[in-house]
C-alpha cells in the first residue's frame, strides 16, 4: 500500500515518519518543499526505508505525475506554513499552501481514488477560549493568518468529504515539542539563547498560555486515527498539559540549571490568542488512546537532543 506524507521532512512529519515505518504494509513516500523548516537531516536514520523528492504542494503539475506514477492509496497532509510571526508580516505564502496546495492534493485524491485523506490540523483553528476546553463540533474562530489558513483548509476538506464523498479524517493537535523542531518555535528558542547564555524574549508578560503535547504522543495518536478512525471524522489530540510561557521558561531553567532571571518581557505579538485548550475524550473513548509523556520529562529529552546537536541547531 503506497502511503503520500507531504511535508515529512518537518518536525512533526518527519516523527510520524518513523512511526508509520513500523506499519509493515505500507510503502512510504515523502514530500517536502525544503524551504526553510524542513531537511532531510530530520529523516537521515530512515532515509533508505523511504522514497523522497523535494516538491511544493503548490505545484500541481508536479503533484500530479507524481500521483500518476505511484498508485497511492492513503494521502497524509502535514505541508503547512506554520509560524504565526512569520504569517502576520506576509500571509500570502500561508494562504497559498495551506489552502491552495491542500485543494491540489484534494483534487488529485478524487481523480486517482485515493482511499483516504488525512489533514493535519492545530488547535488554534479554534482561536482562544478563556476557560473550558473546544470539541470537536465547536465553531471555528481562527485569529491569526496563520489559524485563518489552517481553518480554511479545514473547511475545504469536509466540503470534498460532503460534495464528493471522498473519505477524509481530520486531526488538531496542540502545541507539539520535542527533537528536530525548528528553532522559531518557543521552546528551542528559548533553548537556543540559554545555551547561548542569553536572554529569553517572552510576549507580552508571559502569562499566555498553550496545552504541550510531546510529538513522539502525538504521532501514536495520528497513527491510531489512520488505522482505526472514522472516515470523516474529526479528533482533537491533547495531552491536559497546560503551562504560561513563563512557566515553561522556569521549567527550562531548572532542567538546564540556569538563573530564572535571563528572560525578558518584549512587545506582545499582535493579536496573541490567551488560550488554546482541546477536549481529546474523543479520540481517548473511540481509539483508547492517551499521551504517555510527562511534561517535564519530555523537556528533559528536547533538551538532550538540543545540546548534544547543538552545531546544527545554532546554524539550522
Amino acid at each position: 500500500m503506497n502511503v503520500l506524507v507531504t511535508g515529512g521532512a518537518g518536525f512533526i512529519g518527519s516523527e510520524f515518519v518513523r512511526h508509520l515505518l513500523k506499519v509493515k504494509e505500507y510503502r512510504v513516500y515523502v514530500i517536502d518543499s525544503l524551504r526553510y523548516a524542513g531537511s532531510l537531516l530530520n529523516l537521515a536514520d530512515v532515509q533508505s526505508e523511504i522514497e523522497f523528492k523535494q516538491l511544493d504542494i503548490r505545484n500541481r503539475n508536479e503533484l500530479e505525475e507524481l500521483f500518476i506514477e505511484h498508485n497511492f492509496s492513503i494521502v497524509i497532509n502535514f505541508a503547512a506554513e506554520t509560524h504565526v510571526d512569520n504569517s502576520i508580516t506576509g500571509p500570502k505564502i500561508f494562504f497559498e499552501s495551506n489552502i491552495i496546495g491542500t485543494e491540489n492534493l484534494l483534487e488529485l485524491c478524487l481523480e486517482h481514488t485515493i482511499d483516504i485523506f488525512f489533514q493535519i490540523s492545530t488547535d488554534e483553528v479554534y482561536g482562544s477560549v478563556k476557560d473550558g476546553f473546544q470539541i470537536e463540533s465547536n465553531e471555528l474562530n481562527p485569529s491569526s493568518p496563520y489559524a485563518a489558513s489552517k481553518a480554511s483548509a479545514d473547511l475545504v476538506v469536509r466540503a470534498f468529504a460532503h460534495t464528493y464523498k471522498l473519505k477524509t479524517l481530520i486531526a488538531r493537535c496542540s502545541n507539539n515539542y520535542g527533537p528536530r523542531q525548528f528553532p522559531e518555535k518557543f521552546i528551542p528558542t528559548a533553548i537556543r539563547h540559554l545555551l547561548a547564555g542569553e536572554k529569553v524574549p517572552i510576549y507580552g508578560n508571559g502569562s499566555n498560555v498553550r496545552e504541550w503535547i510531546y510529538v513522539t504522543d502525538t504521532c501514536e495518536a495520528l497513527i491510531a486515527i489512520l488505522t482505526h478512525g472514522i472516515p470523516g471524522s474529526i479528533y482533537n489530540i491533547s495531552s491536559g498539559n497546560f503551562k504560561t510561557n513563563l512557566e515553561v521558561f522556569s521549567d527550562l531553567c531548572r532542567i538546564m540549571r540556569t538563573r530564572e532571571d535571563q528572560f525578558q518581557l518584549v512587545k506582545d505579538r499582535a493579536g496573541h490568542d490567551y488560550r488554546y485548550a482541546l477536549d481529546s475524550s474523543k479520540i481517548r473513548g473511540e481509539l483508547s488512546w492517551q499521551p504517555h509523556e510527562d511534561f517535564l520529562s519530555g523537556l528533559e529529552k528536547t533538551v538532550n537532543w538540543y545540546t548534544k546537536n547543538q552545531n546544527r541547531f545554532l546554524n539550522w
